[in-house]
């Protein structure tokens, strides 16, 4: 096992191109599950190809514990990858190939036989070993592709969106085996997707990537709580945060959000202090949980009644979207209400909870309640991408 650290890593596949990777600063420690997650096309795919050496850097360093790897070859850096297409050998048996790579490093048979066995029952396809790929299905694959890779026993495990070709419910299931394999293993990892639900439950620590620069980087919590712009807060969390567009006012010394219902309205006050805010457009942001069905005793937070245009029952929770100022607004409610649209709910809001973005730039301007501060000062030793 190893430290895996990114010191202003860029790439770009030619002059005048843009960068595909625009200086890089990561650390995770050993044993941690880094997750790299962004949209189609953010660098996050090349990133890892280039951690695996399988493309090459133009500019900054990786270094694998205290080596820097960045121009050594792929079978130098004594890593394991698993693809999204798995790449198993059609002709070989399941056996073989979880044997392949071990032969490869001319390891004596007893010894193959003892590691095949150990992966084999970790990740129970003990009775798959005899099987060729073609027999198996996605899932057992899948399986067979992570054996691969466990046998070697390698310092970093490489996993490039190896769950995106399964369906839904046993993408779910398989989560949970990789983090149960994680927890028993402790090897150091790195995961790719662009599925945010993998991203907030597997991960240890989060880089939150678009077109090519890391926009926020540390654990799932502090993405999802604090997040650094509105990229980050409308791609992290299902359902995404609400956004409301909006002129901050001043009354009576107090910075306030006006919320507007078209059947009332309601003055939410921020607590912030900063004049410059003041007659300034920004974007209310506010989880769907953070809105709550007001209770028949009042206490003392904000409230406004708002006519409910859609429910969706989920199960677990309900959905309730109504309009403020002009906006679509998702609430998560309990699963017992389940109002018609057309009835009007009294709706209460925390305002510490609120968060307020720039409308023209995206960025965070600070959580109401506390001081103004920049979103990212708290990641300023790990985020440097920006």
């Amino acid at each position: 096992m190893a430290t895996l650290e990114l010191r202003n890593v860029n790439k770009t596949y030619g002059a005048g191109l843009p960068d595909t990777l625009k200086n890089i600063e990561l650390s995770i420690k050993d044993g941690e599950f880094l997750i790299l997650v962004g949209p189609s096309g953010c660098g996050k795919s090349t990133l890892m190809n280039c951690i695996a050496g399988l493309e090459s850097i133009t500019g900054g360093a990786i270094m694998i514990g205290d080596q820097d790897v960045s121009g050594m070859s792929p079978k130098d850096r004594d890593i394991a990858m698993v693809f999204q297409s798995y790449a198993l050998y059609p002709t070989m048996s399941v056996r073989e190939n979880i044997e392949f790579g071990l032969k490869i490093r001319k390891m004596k048979q007893s010894d193959i036989d003892e590691e095949v066995n150990r992966v084999a029952k970790l990740l129970q396809i003990e009775h798959l070993l005899n099987r060729k790929p073609g027999q198996l299905s996605g899932g057992q694959q899948q399986r067979v592709a992570m054996g691969r890779a466990l046998a070697r026993r390698p310092k970093i495990y490489l996993f490039d969106e190896p769950l995106s070709n399964l369906d839904a419910k046993l993408r779910v299931e398989m989560r949970t085996e990789m983090k149960l394999m994680h927890q028993r293993l402790k090897t150091t990892t790195v995961y790719v997707t662009h599925d945010q639900i993998e991203a907030m439950t597997l991960g240890d620590k989060v880089a939150v990537m678009k077109d090519g620069i890391i926009q926020q980087f540390g654990t799932p919590k502090d993405i999802y709580t604090n997040p650094a712009n509105l990229f980050v807060a409308s791609f992290i969390g299902s359902p995404p945060m609400n956004f409301i567009p909006l002129r901050l006012q001043r009354k009576d010394g107090r910075l306030l959000a006006l919320l507007d219902s078209g059947q009332a309205r309601c003055e939410l006050p921020l607590g912030m202090q900063d004049a410059g805010l003041e007659d300034r457009e920004v974007i209310l942001g506010m989880r769907p949980e953070q809105i709550a069905l007001a209770g028949s005793e009042p206490n003392g937070l904000p409230t406004i009644r708002a006519e409910v245009q859609v429910t969706e029952p989920t199960g677990p929770d309900t959905l309730v979207f109504v309009n403020l100022n002009d906006t679509k607004v998702c609430c998560r409610l309990a699963p017992d209400v389940a109002p018609q649209p057309g009835e009007t709910l009294t709706l209460q809001f925390d305002p510490s909870k609120v968060l307020l973005f720039d409308a023209q730039s995206g960025e965070r301007l600070g959580v109401a309640g506390q001081p103004q501060t920049d979103a990212r000062s708290a990641n300023v030793a790990q985020f440097k991408g920006r």
